[in-house]
């Protein structure tokens, strides 16, 4: 037999508000809800500026998702009539060039706020112990947002996303063995067509979509299980007070709501002026080439994704037969190095130099080409970003306590990173080339170095306490 209904009991006298709240409760934990995710979740209170970005993202996830429902209402996902339902919705529809402007700003705000929500992680430590699992969805909501990115630039039809997705989708033609039916498989034809664009239409806005809600669901169930870090990367949990929460902690709501709104309205500010006055954003944001409709028959000068793509594509495009020799000789050094400093078992340190030298004959030019090994640098530049937790061993997990020369070698891996996304909107030329080469070697040594790089140095004691100012 089932559990009897019990009612909540609420005065005669009550707001209307108030008995509402109690029948939605009794049938549905509307209030449990609220208060474990948000309005009675203790969070460290000495957050700063960093911890801002991840409400932002939620904000213009909601804002693409609105959006974009007003786009598919007039676009035409048809290979002969998407440039012009389009160039209909900037011109007739009433406000849908403002819609537009703000699905377009929106991809690359998102890319702004979720790069800077995962350089405070990186500075403070957040994907340490027990946060891993948090970064890992954090890591598969980022591969995400590159798949929703890649396949909503094709939509517009205009001749950038004709040709970038031509040249993204047979990177995967260099694949041995299956490449070529991989890509054939990706495109659905031989060509990027209609068939392309109606797969990548369904991807974008039902698949992926549906994919990345359930990801930030479990980054956010993640997050409230274990509890939020902070700038001092100490555990507040550890010291609590009578009431059973840390010390050092205090409700989101309203402490962190009244801050978030703060920052949400400075955000929209700057949103708001792009799309009026900057929508393009020197073609960074749209090229000029997307406002010409697809031509199979004329491929333009200069293919380049959108930026927020470009640092990994420039380790892509660095990757030259020339380099290969470099890249084998910096696997070779780095096995030696295992073989000296490191602390692992004698059976991992063989699998490790086996796998070395199997990989080294790969590279050899009879073998396997450098476009190959380009595809796989480009594909390893995203992915090494989710081993981060295993790959610091520091014993304090904030910048703020480590050695100072630690604060060179993050700012070194930020140029870096700056440089090779720079790169990847310009021409190639030789001094290019090369310095894209350098940048895609200090990028890969500041992860592979990191186990032992991240253990050197004097590190400052830990305080007992978060360090806190009111104001």
């Amino acid at each position: 037999m089932g559990t009897a209904f019990k009612e909540t009991k609420v005065p005669a006298d009550a707001p209307a508000k108030d008995k509402a709240l109690a029948w939605i409760d009794d049938r549905f934990p509307l209030s449990k809800l609220w208060n474990d995710q948000w309005g009675k979740y203790y969070a460290p209170k000495n957050f700063n500026i960093w911890y801002l970005f991840g409400s932002l993202a939620m904000l213009v996830l909601v804002l693409q998702i609105v959006t974009g429902i007003f786009l598919t209402m007039h676009y035409k996902p048809d290979a002969n009539l998407a440039f012009g339902s389009v160039e209909y919705i900037m011109k007739e529809v009433p406000w849908g060039w403002l819609v537009r402007y703000m699905h377009s700003t929106g991809a690359s705000a998102f890319f702004i706020v979720v790069y800077l929500h995962m350089t405070r992680g990186l500075l403070y430590g957040s994907y340490r112990k027990p946060r891993e699992l948090i970064w890992l969805f954090g890591f598969a909501i980022f591969l995400c947002l590159m798949a929703e990115a890649f396949f909503g630039y094709l939509l517009p039809w205009g001749q950038m996303s004709y040709w970038g997705a031509q040249v993204i989708v047979n990177l995967f033609g260099a694949i041995p063995f299956i490449g070529n039916d991989l890509s054939l498989w990706i495109r659905g034809d031989y060509v990027v067509s209609d068939a392309t664009l109606n797969r990548f239409f369904a991807f974008h806005v039902i698949a992926i979509p549906l994919v990345l809600l359930g990801l930030v669901a479990a980054h956010l169930i993640a997050l409230h299980e274990v509890g939020s870090n902070n700038p001092d990367g100490i555990e507040v949990k550890e010291n609590l007070g009578p009431d059973g929460h840390g010390v050092d902690t205090i409700p989101s709501h309203p402490y962190y709501t009244t801050k978030d709104l703060f920052g949400v309205s400075m955000f929209l500010l700057i949103y708001s002026a792009v799309v009026f006055f900057a929508p393009e954003m020197g073609g960074y944001f749209l090229e000029y080439n997307n406002f010409l409709p697809a031509d199979s028959l004329k491929t333009p000068p200069h293919i380049a994704p959108t930026w927020y793509f470009t640092p990994f594509y420039s380790v892509l495009r660095a990757t030259t037969s020339d380099f290969m020799w470099v890249v084998m000789a910096g696997l070779a050094a780095y096995v030696v190095f295992i073989w000296l400093r490191s602390r692992l078992s004698h059976t991992t340190k063989i699998a490790i130099t086996v796998l070395a030298v199997i990989l080294e004959i790969g590279m050899l030019p009879q073998v396997l080409d450098a476009k190959f090994w380009g595809v796989v640098l480009f594909g390893s530049a995203v992915i090494i970003l989710a081993l981060l937790p295993w790959l610091d061993h520091s014993p304090v997990r904030s910048i703020r306590y480590r050695p100072g020369w630690h604060k060179t070698v993050y700012g070194v891996f930020f140029v870096a990173f700056l440089v090779l996304g720079y790169l990847g909107t310009q021409l190639p030329t030789p001094a290019y080339t090369l310095l894209a080469q350098a940048c895609t070697l200090l990028y890969f040594s500041f992860f592979l170095l990191m186990p032992w790089w991240s253990t050197w140095g004097r590190f400052k004691p830990l305080p007992n306490r978060v360090t806190f100012t009111p104001h």
